[in-house]
């Protein structure tokens, strides 16, 4: 499965809609078999802050744990924002 981030914009700035965009993606991860791998692909996103990807990264690595990979990070504002998520208990690949 491939999570397409700009589906929810290309500037994703405050914790509550982090949240609101976790919550509005869960019908979608019913569907994931055990097996199956999740691409994050941030292509097309201008802006990542900490607080949207928080609240949308985290439960996601912590729900999928190993079989989730990002792709696209070369944004600097998404680099940034995986680099200070990382220094989190909960790790992403840069």
């Amino acid at each position: 499965m491939t999570i397409q981030i700009k589906k929810f914009g290309s500037t994703l700035v405050s914790r509550p809609a982090g949240k609101e965009a976790w919550l509005a993606y869960q019908p979608s991860l019913h569907a994931v078999s055990n097996d199956e791998e999740i691409i994050v692909d941030f292509d097309g996103v201008f802006v990542l802050t900490p607080s949207w990807a928080d609240e949308f990264l985290t439960p996601l690595r912590d729900r999928f744990s190993k079989k989730v990979t990002l792709q696209n990070t070369a944004n600097a504002s998404v680099r940034a924002t995986l680099a200070i998520l990382d220094k989190s208990p909960v790790t992403f690949p840069v």
